[in-house]
């Protein structure tokens, strides 16, 4: 180890320390006490003065989304998650099940590593910490370089409100600047649990650290909108979606899969709500400002469509400020670089000629890229959306909802509220779920007699026999 790998090494072992030190005190703590550390992190960023200044702060530094959008963001997906945690027990017996002689306690894991993305500077390490917290771990975030400032103020209002109630701020610690790969998987290392959202490089780091982890998979969404759906409403929802903070949240839309009965409208829809509908040319000018050197540029993550329209040279089109940019396609994998993430409103536009061709192109665009997120789905036909849920390589159907607002929880729907939405082996991840506190604690139980219940051959094997005989 060279003296900087060392210095490193020190640098996060301090950090860990002094972590574990409050942790201990945290893991003495019952729920009532518990739950004022969650209500004391909450609160520091739901605070309206304070969630502006963090959003601003956050596309300040960032160059990416929309201020009032994220101050949306913050507020909501806080909200929601403190919602779903109210009133939850994490704290000593959890459970108890008599008629299987079982009782669960909850454990805390120690220290967290949270590994959070500049796209969400605020909202994602407040949504981890507060998890943390609920379960009475400690967290240490470590932010992306562009979000190193925002989760730096968010920790110090954390600890102004932890002033207040008497609990200690090392509970929540930040990684210092300047964040560096050595330094985050040193804390990856040296913690007890790793939670990585972000790019998928931060995710395969996390899972080959040495430390469990839990990761999330790559958003590319399409949504499917088929020939009874109600196409205003599909076309407003989607585009709410879509326009949300730029695009910038893995579970905006990407491409839409519209059946051929349907196209016109949708294509009419989608022009009456300002999108921008580009010819062959110029879908080729959008995609070598996109990728020039086959990778997605940061010229127009999170940017407007008509900040991208203008860094295209298109003026004509930019000053119709349209909402979106959209393409049409029908090729699928790398030598089609819109079949894929955009992280920004720009749409890709599939015709298909009726519902089974449009699951089979969902098919196509998630083995390229995306598998295991979510698919969208605008319809009359209930029926559909178990239809991609037992076919489709995805963990959420989302049925006639804007998906980026949806999926990650809604005060509509029963989805849990959370900004990290695991894909299943499908995204090469160890859950499906959305990410909740139980995925912060560990649970021991106590196992006891019960009456014994031994089944006969025939209660087991019995349809097998029938079928195949006793051989």
């Amino acid at each position: 180890m060279n003296e900087r790998d060392s210095a490193v090494g020190a640098m996060v072992a301090d950090l860990v320390k002094r972590a574990r030190a409050a942790q201990a005190v945290a893991e003495g703590y019952d729920q009532a006490r518990t739950d004022e550390l969650v209500a004391a992190a909450g609160w520091a960023i739901v605070e309206p003065g304070r969630n502006r200044a963090l959003a601003e702060l956050a596309v300040a530094d960032s160059g990416i989304g929309k201020v009032d959008d994220k101050i949306r963001k913050n507020h909501r997906k806080t909200l929601g998650l403190l919602r779903d945690l109210q009133g939850m027990r994490t704290v000593g017996v959890i459970a108890e099940l008599p008629e299987r002689g079982l009782v669960e306690i909850a454990r805390p894991v120690g220290v967290v590593c949270a590994i959070t993305p500049s796209t969400n500077p605020a909202a994602t390490p407040a949504n981890k910490i507060i998890n943390a917290l609920k379960a009475r771990n400690a967290v240490i975030v470590a932010p992306s370089p562009k979000g190193w400032r925002t989760a730096e103020v968010l920790i110090g209002h954390i600890h102004e409100q932890f002033d207040r109630i008497g609990a200690p701020r090392d509970l929540v610690q930040l990684l210092p600047a300047p964040v560096s790969k050595a330094s985050t998987h040193e804390l990856m290392r040296q913690c007890d649990l790793v939670v990585a959202t972000g790019s998928q490089a931060n995710v395969r780091a996390a899972y080959t650290c040495g430390t469990p982890a839990f990761g999330v998979g790559a958003g590319n969404v399409a949504s499917i909108i088929d020939e009874t759906a109600d196409v205003e409403r599909a076309v407003d929802l989607m585009l709410q979606s879509k326009t949300f903070d730029n695009a910038t949240s893995c579970s905006s839309e990407n491409s839409l899969v519209v059946v051929a009965a349907v196209r016109d409208a949708v294509l009419a829809a989608l022009q009456r709500s300002g999108v921008a509908c580009l010819d062959a040319t110029r879908k080729a000018q959008l995609q070598q400002l996109m990728w020039p050197d086959g990778h997605l540029s940061p010229a127009v993550i999170g940017q407007s469509a008509p900040v991208i329209a203008e860094r295209a040279g298109w003026p004509d089109v930019a000053a119709q400020d349209p909402s979106a940019l959209l393409v049409e396609e029908d090729g699928f994998g790398p030598d089609h670089p819109f079949s894929g993430e955009k992280l920004s409103p720009v749409l890709a536009f599939y015709t298909v000629p009726d519902f089974g061709a449009a699951s089979q192109t969902v098919r196509r665009i998630y083995a390229h890229q995306g598998a295991g997120h979510s698919v969208s789905l605008h319809t009359r036909r209930d029926e559909r959306a178990l239809q991609l849920g037992l076919t489709l390589p995805v963990s959420r159907v989302i049925v006639n909802q804007a998906h980026a607002i949806a999926t990650g929880g809604s005060f509509d729907n029963g989805l849990p509220f959370s900004l990290s939405m695991g894909c299943g082996t499908w995204g090469g991840n160890n859950f499906s779920d959305n990410m909740t506190v139980r995925q912060y604690m560990n649970i021991t139980r106590i196992s006891r007699t019960i009456p014994e219940r031994v089944p006969t051959e025939q209660e087991i094997f019995g349809t097998f026999f029938d079928k195949y005989g006793r051989a």
